[in-house]
């Protein structure tokens, strides 16, 4: 051995203690310079040694086994803690694993009813659109002859306002950030824990209810129809709109009935109807079309037979003839048996109107287009379901007529974009959504639809220039509705982000065009060809069908 160090203690021995430093320095240098420790792999994956934990911090994560990170926190701790804090940790981990198993049980439940809700999933429909183009009329008409006991409506003008119905949007979608909408969207699908038994089966019915596009599908013809005779139910059909009662000798528009293409729609009774609506109250606000929809559900749901029972309760909405008015604003019954009470207010515009002098008759009226009208503030309250419409008193004819004046936030409207008929109606519309749509949350039980523009026929002319709609063929455009997005632009985007469900019947009712008044009438006089309202039995009825399927 010594002859052997002897022999290395030239130069070898030089050799050995050069490449102990070297190899010291690189060591050092692997750990504390950033370049090495991107070109070589980290220590402990050459060498396993047990980590190091700097004396200046050490952190602690409490993670729970459900996932949920309950707290993270830094914290020095002495030496003498650490061994005591680990010994902690590894008891915790063992409870933990003991529940391992339930956990993963019910991990395997959950995944399996999701599994199934999933598979009775469909896709929901959308709504149609068809071409409205026929409700054009020209701003600047001023003939105010209406037909019909002074009910007959113009359309608008289908010139859009893009800024202001930009603006009406981007406030819409304010208002959405600060409230969010109390009904899930019906695609959505819930995967969290919360998901067990009454809820699975509440998820998969929501799923179900909403998978079917009312607006999309097509006439068909029924033997069973009409729901109620054409020469009854006098106890609330105006006579000017029972078809039977006039000279019109075709009904074969009686006998269609609406099927939507992706789902059978529930048949209507009385009965049913009376039991879903037990204890509640269904409101129709709006104009003449809206009234037509009210008498079309009164005849439905009586059958057209004369009912004794039924309670007139317009006095508790206020709802009675004035002095020297033609008829009171609305009407209200009650059906005492389940206690379900109908009403329907006249509100063309659909905002508020105030007289400016409210001693004299005739005084202009303050046109509030960002204001919901008074009878809805006073009574939204006793509510269940609302339907809204509005859409052919849009016109400067009526506005003159009834000496309305345009108010913005209180006061005269000075804004060109808003004066022009399109964006003042825009304005009115996605602001009486907008207050709905607020209201809801206060009313959790209220359910509120807009039900989408009543579509006009007037061929050859306007109904004061010799518009006709002389058509008795139902099939004249076609019998089916494709197409996905609705007719109504302005009411579709108006609901949309809301609560306030779209009634959508545009696109459904433009394909009966020989389903209008027409030249019919009572006296038989020649006139105007009512190519606005409808006969009854007819369309309303549909779209009452359509209602009673969504409630």
């Amino acid at each position: 051995m010594k002859a052997i160090f002897y022999g290395l203690r030239n130069n070898h021995v030089y050799l050995v203690l050069i490449t102990l430093v070297c190899g010291t320095v690189v060591l050092w240098a692997w750990e504390k310079t950033p370049f090495l420790t991107t070109v070589l792999p980290p220590q402990d994956h050459v060498m396993r040694l047990s980590p190091v934990i700097p004396d200046d911090k050490i952190e602690e994560k409490q993670v729970s086994v459900g996932g949920d990170i309950s707290e993270q926190s830094e914290k020095v701790m002495p030496d003498d803690k650490i061994k005591e804090k680990q010994v902690s940790v590894g008891e915790n981990i063992s409870d933990h694993l003991e529940k391992d198993d339930k956990i993963k049980e019910k991990q395997v439940s959950v995944g399996e009813n999701i599994l199934e809700q999933s598979k009775k999933g469909v896709d929901i429909a959308v709504v149609n659109a068809t071409n409205t183009s026929s409700s054009v009329v020209e701003e600047g008409n001023t003939n105010l002859t209406t037909l019909l006991d002074k009910e007959h409506e113009i359309s608008p003008s289908t010139k859009e306002v893009s800024d202001v119905e930009q603006v009406s949007e981007q406030k819409n979608s304010s208002k959405q950030g600060e409230k969010k909408n109390l009904v899930a969207p019906s695609s959505s699908v819930r995967t969290d824990s919360s998901v067990r038994g009454e809820d699975n089966n509440n998820l998969t019915s929501h799923v179900e209810k909403q998978a079917c596009s009312y607006a999309k599908g097509k006439w068909v013809t029924d033997d069973g129809r009409p729901l109620y005779s054409g020469f009854g139910c006098k106890q609330w059909l105006s006579s000017m709109w029972s078809c039977r009662l006039t000279q019109r000798q075709d009904f074969q528009y009686e006998k269609l009935r609406w099927q939507p293409k992706d789902c059978k729609m529930e048949d209507f009774t009385g009965s049913k109807f009376l039991s879903r609506m037990k204890d509640k109250t269904l409101a129709f606000v709006g104009d003449s079309l809206g009234r037509q929809q009210f008498q079309s559900v009164m005849c439905m749901i009586t059958g057209g037979e004369q009912r004794t029972d039924v309670i007139n309760v317009g006095k508790e909405y206020g709802l009675v003839k004035g002095r020297g008015a033609i008829r009171p604003d609305g009407w209200a019954y009650r059906f005492p048996n389940t206690n379900t009470t109908i009403l329907y207010y006249w509100s063309a515009s659909l905002c508020d109107l105030v007289p400016l002098d409210i001693t004299n008759r005739s005084t202009d009226v303050a046109m509030h287009l960002d204001r919901p009208p008074a009878f809805l503030r006073h009574y939204l309250h006793k509510f269940d379901v609302l339907v809204l419409n509005t859409g052919h008193h849009w016109n400067r004819g009526k506005l003159k007529a009834n000496r309305w004046v345009m108010y913005v936030g209180g006061v005269p409207n000075t804004d060109r974009k808003i004066a022009d008929i399109p964006g003042a109606r825009n304005l009115t519309v996605h602001s009486i959504i907008k207050w709905v749509n607020s209201q809801l949350p206060r009313y959790p039980g209220l359910k509120a639809f807009y039900r989408s523009i009543s579509p006009r026929h007037f061929f050859n002319g306007d109904w004061d220039t010799g518009g006709t709609c002389d058509n008795t063929s139902a099939n004249a455009a076609g019998m089916e509705v494709l197409q996905e997005e609705s007719s109504d632009d302005l009411a579709a985007r108006a609901v949309k982000g809301t609560s306030v469900k779209l009634l959508d019947i545009t696109a459904l009712s433009q394909l009966r065009d020989e389903g209008h008044i027409s030249r019919y009438s009572i006296k038989a006089t020649p006139g105007a060809q009512d190519c606005l309202h409808w006969c009854l039995p007819g369309v309303p009825d549909t779209w009452n069908e359509i209602l009673f399927a969504q409630l």
